[in-house]
């Protein structure tokens, strides 16, 4: 398989040090010291999917060096298209630096600016395979004055400064994308790589969906003898699950059916590798006509294993919720599934939520999940594992899945990311409000 070409473009130990400034006696405005600081990060000339903000540590403050050595770092992931775009000419990443609160305040920002930096990053040397460090240390902000040499001094010796560790390296990855609706059985298509991203895609899986309750009876989501006891009685229990439903709502709205999906991946001989099985109903919270966050609705992520294709283990468990508050989105969370002994054993690599009218990005990265650093429990080294994309409701959704080259063995290990893409994809029609009535193609086998 040939990857695409994306850099990782990482700004690190983020710190700001201000010079001391007399506080005003009246005790008006903004002064730095004694407010919040934080600072935008973009490139120069690209859209603002590509821009970040984060708070800034005060050098003064007690513990701020070891704080900021052990923050979150601030990732910006430019992708085939950009790469290309930015290997023309060196890419500037411009630092804008502000005290004050972030956001605004009836439309107006509260914050002050303290200025810019600016800093030239090789896209292209990152691109072909190697790490470049654009900028370890301190850095002044903003421009010294244009008076005298006497006040331009006292001017740059008044100047605030920036730490940060700026650095470009490779993070290749496959592209893969659905030829249509999850639902609607498409063809996998793996996008090409190359310095020229030529070529034309080619067809790796097939997605086969119902959504009535024949799939899970179906032998090949059956447990074999090749799984544990103990992971066959709780496979089939899920499975029970998703043929019966839990009974937690008998209103009308629940007979809708959200129950029962199945996504199955073929792989081009037609034998599964991979599925998503809807182990818990989709279903309205008393008095609501939404899925809650305290109820949500699950899916089970299965992989082949074995000789035989069908032989499965549990891979991955996906909860999705519909979001209460001023952004209406659909939250989610992904927990791996280990087996140990009598006992199971989940640990959470996602949770997050995305816009239900604008969609939005489904990731699993540690860049983005901060809960996969405060701890040993991590099970991917490394960075970027991977993301899917996903339209908001009443779009056609045909997702583009992007798994880190890291992270890929054989096919199989690239079909149970492209079944959770789908099972992803269509949370956003399960955690549709029960007011709205579901597409036909979603509502299929209903009447057996």
């Amino acid at each position: 398989m040939d990857p695409c070409a994306f850099v990782r473009l990482t700004v690190d130990q983020l710190l700001l040090k201000l010079p001391a400034v007399q506080r005003p006696s009246s005790g008006a405005g903004v002064h730095p010291s004694t407010s919040p600081c934080f600072c935008t990060l973009s490139l120069q000339d690209h859209p603002a999917s590509l821009s970040r903000t984060a708070l800034l540590p005060l050098a003064s403050a007690a513990g701020a060096a070891a704080a900021a050595a052990h923050a979150d770092p601030v990732v910006l992931s430019l992708d085939a298209e950009a790469v290309r775009r930015l290997s023309a000419r060196p890419a500037e990443l411009v630092v804008s630096v502000h005290a004050g609160q972030t956001g605004t305040n009836c439309g107006i920002s509260a914050a002050r600016a303290l200025g810019r930096v600016r800093v030239s990053v090789d896209v292209a040397r990152a691109a072909a395979g190697e790490t470049v460090v654009a900028r370890d240390g301190w850095v002044d902000v903003g421009k010294p004055g244009s008076a005298s040499s006497a006040s331009s001094a006292a001017a740059a010796s008044a100047r605030a400064q920036i730490h940060m560790v700026v650095r470009a390296e490779p993070d290749p990855r496959y592209v893969f994308q659905f030829g249509g609706e999850p639902e609607c059985g498409p063809v996998v298509y793996q996008v090409p790589g190359g310095a020229a991203g030529g070529g034309q895609r080619q067809p790796v899986f097939t997605c086969r969906f119902s959504a009535g309750r024949r799939a899970t009876r179906s032998r090949s989501l059956t447990p074999q003898s090749s799984m544990t006891r103990s992971t066959s009685r709780r496979l089939r229990s899920w499975l029970s699950g998703t043929l019966h439903g839990d009974g937690r709502d008998g209103s009308r709205a629940s007979r809708e059916q959200r129950k029962g999906w199945t996504v199955t991946i073929h792989d081009l001989s037609g034998s599964p590798v991979a599925a998503a099985s809807m182990v818990t109903p989709f279903v309205p919270s008393p008095g609501s006509g939404r899925v809650s966050r305290a109820n949500p609705g699950s899916w089970l992520i299965l992989q082949a294993t074995g000789a035989g294709p069908s032989s499965w283990k549990p891979w991955a468990r996906l909860e999705a919720w519909r979001e209460r508050g001023p952004v209406d989105a659909l939250g989610y969370r992904l927990e791996l599934v280990f087996d140990s002994g009598p006992h199971e054993c989940a640990v959470p690599i996602a949770e997050s939520s995305i816009s239900t009218k604008r969609g939005g990005q489904f990731v699993i990265d540690p860049a983005t999940f901060p809960e996969a650093t405060a701890g040993a429990a991590w099970p991917f080294a490394g960075g970027f594992v991977m993301g899917s994309t996903v339209e908001g409701e009443g779009r056609a959704s045909r997702p583009t899945v992007q798994v880190g080259v890291q992270r890929v063995t054989c096919m199989g290990d690239v079909a149970v990311f492209v079944a959770l893409s789908a099972a992803v994809d269509l949370c956003m029609d399960a955690c549709k409000l029960f007011s709205q009535r579901l597409r036909k193609e979603l509502c299929q086998d209903q009447d057996d």
